[in-house]
C-alpha cells in the first residue's frame, strides 16, 4: 500500500497479485500447447521429427520450470522477486533448450 501526499492510499500489491495469478494460469495452460506444436508440425512436414524421448524431455523442462516458479510463489510475497525469478527461470529454460537443440 502506497500513500500519496494527500493521505490517500493506493493498493498496488493486490493488482500485482492478480496479475501474477493470471500469468500462472496462462503458464500452466501453455505447457500442453507448447508440447502440441511439434506434434502438429510433424503431421505437415518431415523437418520436425520428435521422438517420445524429445516430448518427455520438453515436458520435464517445462513442468520443472513451472514447479520451480510455484515454489518461488509460495516462498515470497514480493512481486518484484517473483517476476525476477520468472525472468531467471525463463532464461535458464531457453539456455537448456538451446543446448538440447545444438
Amino acid at each position: 500500500m502506497i500513500a500519496n501526499n494527500n493521505g490517500a492510499a493506493f493498493e498496488h500489491d493486490g493488482d500485482l497479485a492478480r496479475l501474477w495469478n493470471t500469468l500462472r494460469v496462462i503458464g500452466w495452460c501453455a505447457v500442453p500447447l507448447l508440447l502440441l506444436l511439434p506434434a502438429v508440425a510433424m503431421q505437415f512436414t518431415s523437418e520436425v521429427q520428435w521422438t517420445a524421448m524429445d516430448f518427455g524431455f520438453a515436458g520435464a523442462v517445462l513442468v520443472g520450470a513451472g514447479g520451480l516458479l510455484e515454489l518461488v510463489t509460495r516462498m515470497t510475497v514480493r512481486p518484484a522477486l517473483r517476476f525476477g525469478a520468472a525472468l531467471v527461470v525463463g532464461l535458464v529454460v531457453m539456455a537448456i533448450w538451446a543446448w538440447a537443440v545444438a
